[in-house]
């Protein structure tokens, strides 16, 4: 098999007193779409934030494609990584490029164009040339159906508009992994069909992504593997067929008879 893309280990998050994940382990492959399951306050969007470094975690790490997220390892030579020293906010910047994350809310920049939302970030962090950042935006607004509307502002879109935006500037960094961050529960219910339609139309490109989701039907659809979070601990991870239909642990079963 081949190496995965992402390898988190042992990874550990508290906000205080309150530990949020406890010691998680998961593998996630490249090119496959991984769909996080699980109850609010589980840890699902905090586990994405400390993938991209969002969040420090307090132990354990993130790998994305051998290189640890937000630290450069001391290796001593012929021997064992002795610890990690912190990133300059340059490097991380970089890392966090390889990464593209979308957000319940959208977060874009309300003074700024659909267009210039996308160009931005490509000129500062891939030091592309204004045309060459416009070229691609252009292409990734026709992508996701926007076409003819990069000159609106985030207040003359709808929410689903918005949120396809969102996805567009993501893409535009040419990221190697995407997040989504239940990227339709600030929806209303007419308009979450057409964010998951970009979303599956990126799974069949081949996309990389962790999509923490509670459409179950979206999930048996489109997802290669569901992970089943619970009070910050992977519970079960498998096939869709496997875990939404012959769910081994009673929490998990307990959860999709509640949502289904």
């Amino acid at each position: 098999m081949s190496a995965p893309l992402l390898r988190i280990r042992g990874l550990r998050k508290s906000f205080g007193a309150h530990a949020v994940l406890h010691g998680i382990d998961l593998d996630i492959p490249r090119g496959g779409v991984t769909v996080l399951l699980g109850p609010s306050g589980s840890g699902k969007s905090t586990l994405l934030r400390c993938i991209n470094h969002l969040e420090k975690p307090d132990a354990g790490f993130v790998e994305l494609g051998g290189e640890i997220i937000g630290y450069r390892p001391d290796r001593p030579t012929g021997g064992r990584i002795r610890h990690l020293r912190e990133l300059r906010d340059r490097d991380l910047a970089r890392q966090r490029a390889r990464i593209g994350m979308v957000f319940q809310q959208f977060n874009l920049f309300p003074h700024m164009t659909a267009l210039e939302n996308l160009v931005e970030a490509p000129v500062a962090l891939r030091r592309a040339s204004k045309k060459q950042a416009t070229d691609t935006a252009l292409e990734l607004l026709d992508r996701v159906g926007l076409s003819g509307r990069e000159h609106a502002y985030p207040k003359q879109l709808s929410g689903g508009q918005q949120q396809r935006v969102a996805i567009a500037r993501a893409l535009a960094l040419r990221p190697e992994l995407l997040l989504f961050d239940e990227p339709t529960s600030a929806l209303d219910p007419e308009l979450v069909g057409e964010v998951l339609h970009v979303i599956k139309d990126l799974a069949l490109g081949g996309m990389s992504m962790i999509v923490v989701t509670h459409e179950i039907n979206f999930a048996r659809e489109v997802a290669d593997t569901v992970v089943f979070l619970d009070a910050g601990r992977v519970l079960e991870t498998g096939r869709p067929e496997d875990v939404l239909d012959g769910a081994a642990h009673e929490r998990t079963r307990a959860f999709l008879e509640a949502v289904l």
